[in-house]
């Protein structure tokens, strides 16, 4: 693990758990108490990924192969690694991240079957072997995560509800195999009641870390 002098945050889930929300929370949050934040997504973040994110994400590519979504997530990672995230660290901030790499075990190698191994490393040269200091995973029912995000759905979105369910189990999976970073959190709890638990965790990170 690469270390860094920032505190580095992922939030996980999937379609329609909150994360986008709550990551916005925190990030109101930390510059409230005049903490040095950033908020970034994937895929995105810079003007590369954010390139590739429209690739990823447009209905008309049907014939992309789960090799090439796996690959293409990677490559917009690798590129905000290099020139956002990293960067950031550097400078002692608060990075907060909507996805990272549990995403890509969760949803091209549970979700669509590509081996978790190679994923996760290929996923240590994409991201130069950082690692969040924290994840919080907000866990929600695959069919009511869907009915929040409403008819207009991108790509990934679009998939059978046997895919979101597979991709739920695969998060579950992460949750488990390691607690000490994956923080799993009810997403049926108010979003109030959710964000007090990520920001009694995050305030004890940054008292660790000599940010507060």
């Amino acid at each position: 693990m690469k270390r860094h002098q920032g505190l580095f945050i992922t939030f996980e889930g999937s379609e329609g758990c909150g994360k986008s929300t709550q990551s916005k929370m925190l990030l109101d949050h930390l510059e409230a108490e005049g903490v040095l934040a950033v908020l970034l997504r994937e895929p995105g973040g810079v003007k590369i990924s954010e390139k590739v994110r429209e690739i990823l994400l447009d209905k008309k590519n049907t014939a992309m192969t789960k090799e090439c979504e796996t690959l293409l997530y990677m490559a917009a990672r690798a590129q905000l690694v290099e020139e956002a995230l990293l960067p950031e660290l550097k400078k002692g901030k608060v990075v907060i991240l909507d996805r990272f790499l549990d995403s890509t075990v969760a949803y091209q190698g549970y979700g669509c079957g590509v081996d978790a191994a190679t994923i996760r490393a290929i996923g240590l040269f994409a991201t130069q072997g950082v690692q969040p200091d924290v994840t919080f995973f907000l866990d929600l029912d695959a069919a009511e995560g869907l009915r929040r995000r409403g008819s207009e759905r991108d790509r990934i979105e679009e998939r059978a509800l046997e895919y979101h369910q597979r991709v739920r189990r695969g998060y579950q999976a992460i949750a488990e195999e390691e607690p000490a970073r994956v923080v799993q959190i009810d997403g049926k709890l108010s979003k109030e009641s959710i964000f007090e638990i990520i920001r009694k965790r995050v305030d004890l990170l940054l008292r660790e870390k000599g940010h507060a």
